[in-house]
């Protein structure tokens, strides 16, 4: 038998079960046999620290809640296994036709360059609560101000800026402030 070409497919899952959907899969193709079908399953997450009762906390988020990858060889077999396995809504793609990513969608959702190198993101570890901040983009550019929250799943941050005297809250994206 020759051997199927391999490419990633996005499962379309259940918001929040989507670790448990992994573990159906895997579960699922070890119990058929079909684990060279379908080498790999990925719930893409990152980690990032959040305060928690006033100290930090290393916490790991989902980066596509409401979506697991599939790396798969999809046969009209494996596909139904894996359209049917519970919690899960479909394939994304278009009509009934699953969709493989494209080398350079599936990198920038594994955070990876064309190299294999990891890139660089601006995360809320960046940021501290009470930081000192200046406006690099938008209408308040060069106003400094101090962070007072932070939004690790917007990627926003709450800013007081003083303005005309008054101190007024932005609110800023990442890439919109640089660290003093």
């Amino acid at each position: 038998m020759a051997e199927l070409e391999k490419r990633w497919y996005v499962l379309k899952v259940i918001s929040g079960h989507e670790s448990r959907v992994k573990e159906y899969i895997e579960l699922d193709m070890k119990n058929h046999h079909y684990e060279k079908l379908v080498p790999q399953v990925l719930v893409p997450t990152r980690k990032v620290e959040v305060e928690h009762r006033d100290k930090k906390v290393v916490k790991e988020l989902n980066m596509l809640p409401g979506y697991v990858l599939v790396e798969a060889a999809l046969t009209s077999e494996i596909q139904g296994m894996l359209r049917y396995t519970p919690d899960v809504l479909g394939f994304l793609g278009v009509g009934n036709k699953p969709s493989p990513l494209r080398p350079n969608e599936l990198n920038r959702l594994l955070g990876v360059d064309e190299n294999g190198e990891a890139t660089q993101e601006v995360t809320a570890m960046d940021f501290i609560v009470g930081q000192s901040v200046k406006v690099a983009d938008g209408p308040f550019t060069g106003f400094n101000g101090t962070i007072e929250e932070i939004n690790s799943e917007k990627k926003k941050l709450k800013v007081s800026v003083k303005i005309f005297g008054r101190v007024t809250p932005l609110e800023l994206g990442y890439g919109q402030v640089s660290v003093e």
